[in-house]
């Protein structure tokens, strides 16, 4: 392109540039930006117009992020969290604690179990023989009751007032029958003074068996006059019989009358009272006071009666939830007991169950009919219509149980 004038068609030279007014100004802010087409002038300070937005999918906010979070502070051991009412955390309640010591309880008791199991004495006190009476309804314990004198010093002796007869004998011989009816339980005394055949050594009292051949030689005798197979046997002795009345604090009894023996010199005022473990074997033993004219018949319903009032007393919530009263009876239980080497610890303890109702009326006690007032003979007739009940397990005539 070519300029006219005087210049021939040449571009002019440069002349001095002269400074830009306020006009000038305004003319180059309304000029268009290259490559951005032709904008309308606005004033300064004006926003320019929003780009249109791009096609796509459309825009997603970032996820909410959590504000972060110091870590917790540790306290020092002793203070309580911050925020806690009740000061430092308890970590076991009342519930806890309880359930705590039933567990140790429970432990405690099946220790003990275990030991009582291992620890009884044992000996073969129900062996076969040729005759022996055959099985029948319901379960028979023969009950021993016996005079040693075994572990007792003469301190002991003295205190327990055992005397010195020689030899070793039965106080007491009792059969407990457990029916497997409706049929309440039978508590049956053989007094000791009882006149029957002893195998091997012809007709004696009842109680010399025992001296003779010990528990098996008494099991067969007792099985032979009774017709009755003994399926358990316990004993006892003398200082077993007081250790197991002293453990748990001694025996209620209520006692019409004084009783004065007067070939032990063991005195029991009368009235209520807690007998202890001495009080408690002359108790059993006595026969020569005024108090028991009836002699051995009167001893052994004294025995059925004390024997109701223990079992009552040992099978109680106060003596089985009491660890001050259970734990020493289940203590002395190995030195005082001897059993069958067949019986176990639940054998026996199903029999103190089932013998709870004494006091109560729940089991039948009686003693084998007589001929008399003596104890020597019994009653042909009527002790023959009592085996025959317990055989079978059907109710005793009334007119055969003897108190």
């Amino acid at each position: 392109m070519t300029y006219g004038g005087d210049y021939g068609g040449q571009q002019p030279p440069p002349g001095p540039r002269r400074p830009r007014g306020p006009r000038d100004h305004q003319s180059a802010q309304m000029m268009p930006l290259p490559g951005r087409g032709p904008q309308q002038g606005r004033p300064p300070g004006q926003r320019p117009p929003q780009r249109p937005m791009r096609s796509g999918p459309p825009h997603q906010p970032p996820p909410h992020q959590p504000p972060h979070q110091p870590p917790p502070r540790r306290e020092p051991p002793g203070r309580p969290p911050p925020g806690h009412p009740g000061g430092r955390r308890r970590r076991f309640g009342p519930g806890k604690i309880a359930g705590s010591l039933l567990l140790v309880i429970l432990v405690l008791i099946g220790g003990m179990w275990i030991y009582l199991e291992t620890s009884i004495n044992r000996i073969d006190a129900l062996p076969d023989y040729e005759g022996r009476p055959a099985s029948a309804e319901g379960t028979n314990w023969l009950i021993v009751g016996s005079d040693s004198r075994a572990g007792l010093d003469p301190e002991d002796e003295a205190r327990l007032a055992t005397g010195d007869t020689g030899g070793q004998r039965t106080d007491t011989i009792m059969i407990a029958h457990l029916p497997d009816n409706d049929t309440p339980p039978t508590l049956l005394s053989l007094p000791r003074d009882s006149n029957v055949k002893i195998p091997g050594h012809g007709t004696n009292k009842i109680n010399a068996a025992f001296s003779f051949g010990g528990a098996p030689l008494l099991t067969q005798t007792v099985e032979q006059a009774t017709g009755l197979r003994m399926d358990h046997y316990a004993e006892i002795g003398f200082g077993g019989f007081a250790s197991i009345v002293d453990a748990i604090g001694g025996v209620e009894m209520d006692i019409p009358n004084e009783m004065v023996d007067t070939k032990t010199g063991i005195t029991i005022p009368a009235g209520l009272q807690e007998l202890d473990g001495a009080q408690a074997l002359g108790f059993v033993r006595m026969r020569y006071s005024e108090a028991t004219p009836r002699s051995d018949l009167d001893r052994v319903a004294n025995q059925r009666k004390f024997i109701g009032a223990l079992v009552s007393e040992m099978s109680s919530p106060g003596t089985l939830l009491n660890p001050f009263d259970l734990f020493p009876l289940l203590s002395s239980a190995p030195e005082a007991l001897t059993m069958d080497t067949d019986d176990h610890l639940h054998n026996l303890v199903g029999f103190a169950w089932a013998m709870r109702g004494i006091s109560s009326g729940g089991v039948v006690t009686t003693t084998v009919p007589t001929t008399s007032a003596s104890a020597e003979n019994w009653d042909k007739e009527k002790s023959g219509q009592l085996f025959d009940a317990l055989t079978n397990d059907t109710a005793i005539p009334d007119d055969v149980i003897v108190s």
